[in-house]
């Protein structure tokens, strides 16, 4: 495990960002019925007849111990700022740890989904990586913002060991409302069950699954790189859509990018924790509002990237709500409707996903309607403080 990625310094941590729930009212009220709506595509229980034994011709669940559990006693203090440095900032960028000059060729195979977006690897094993290829893997994924990595061992590592690889890359962070394997906090279990068609209701009343979010934005280190592996999926569906933040904010044009420098907007977790609670779910830590730049900038490759989304950000300092609300509405649909900017992953047996949380948007799809399991763990290593450096035409 890499030192420098988790080293904690003596901040005395901010009180100001801590607001009542409250803070917004009408907001929250409109974001806690939303909850109520969405609740079926984000369940909070578990049928352990069907996920341990099987039921109605669907079989167990291959990976039990990584089933979700909440417990509504467990409470988490605030988080402490720690200081982050980005393993990425060490790499070789020739990558020679990461795609050895004798496996090129034999077996490794390295496709790029698109110009900006998205890669796939086969033949390179994650957990045979030195610390050396996993500082290169950071680059990469800075990089080329999501890569699917095929054929992993990841999810027969034991629980401990996947998370202690995790934390090379930064301090683990612990969900505030999601599912957790029991006794592993810093896990977050993505888990629709067998034989749930729940998503027939919610079709009933809603035209689309897809919801662009960029995670736990709200917090004020937000998530570096991610990981999430697959334990089990449907045959077909169940895609996640990624959007090259960077691209979206190179797309526009110079006067735009200027006049979004300097702006910053508020995000917010009341509403997330608030919803949680309305659809029977639980609420571990104390919810948070934090303010960041609306252009923020990568550590490593110092791309500028667009830093609003629709699932979090809430509202932009300093404008009226007509206008804040005018021109997130831009910025949300720039990024939703850029297809030529995305990425689409497929999930195959063995599959970890890792993408790099400050410069994308992504969005799970809940599109199959068979009742097939879907059931993917995610490790979360947080990053740094978002920053912007000045505009530069």
């Amino acid at each position: 495990m890499a030192p420098h990625a988790e080293e904690t310094i003596a901040i005395a941590p901010s009180t100001e960002n801590v607001l009542p729930v409250q803070a917004n009212p009408a907001k929250l009220a409109a974001t806690i019925g939303d909850a109520k709506d969405r609740q079926l595509l984000i369940p909070v229980t578990v049928d352990k007849e069907a996920e341990l034994e099987g039921k109605n011709g669907q079989a167990p669940a291959k990976y039990p111990h990584y089933l979700p559990t909440w417990d509504p006693n467990e409470k988490c203090p605030p988080l402490e700022p720690y200081e982050h440095i980005d393993p990425g900032h060490q790499a070789d960028t020739s990558y020679p740890d990461l795609f050895p000059s004798s496996s090129l060729g034999s077996g490794v195979q390295v496709t790029h989904l698109t110009p900006t977006i998205g890669t796939e690897v086969r033949g390179v094993q994650l957990t045979s990586l030195s610390d050396a290829g996993k500082s290169q893997l950071a680059h990469l994924v800075a990089t080329r913002k999501v890569v699917a990595f095929r054929d992993q061992d990841f999810a027969d590592l034991p629980i401990a060991e996947a998370l202690d690889y995790g934390r090379f890359f930064g301090r683990l962070h612990i969900h505030p409302t999601a599912g957790i394997a029991e006794g592993y906090p810093e896990t977050l279990i993505v888990h629709r069950g067998a034989g749930d068609n729940s998503v027939d209701k919610y079709f009933a009343g809603r035209t689309s699954t897809v919801a662009w979010h960029s995670d736990v934005s709200y917090e004020a280190q937000t998530p570096a790189l991610t990981f999430l592996y697959a334990l089990e999926k449907p045959s077909v569906g169940g895609d996640t859509l990624f959007a090259d933040a960077t691209e979206a904010y190179r797309r526009l044009s110079p006067a735009f990018q200027e006049r979004l420098h300097g702006l910053k907007a508020v995000h917010s977790a009341f509403e997330q924790a608030s919803g949680s609670l309305a659809r029977g779910g639980i609420v571990r830590r104390e919810p948070v509002r934090n303010e960041h730049p609306i252009v923020r900038t990568h550590p490593v490759t110092g791309e500028k990237a667009i830093f609003v989304n629709p699932g979090f950000t809430r509202e932009i300092v300093g404008l009226k709500k007509e206008e804040s609300d005018a021109l997130l509405k831009f910025l949300y649909d720039h990024l939703a409707f850029g297809a030529d900017f995305q990425a689409r992953i497929k999930w195959e047996p063995r599959t970890v996903v890792i993408w790099d949380n400050r410069v994308t948007q992504h969005s799970a799809l809940v599109d199959w309607k068979n009742g097939e399991r879907r059931h993917l763990a995610r490790i979360t290593p947080q990053g740094e403080r978002p920053f912007e450096t000045p505009f530069a035409a």
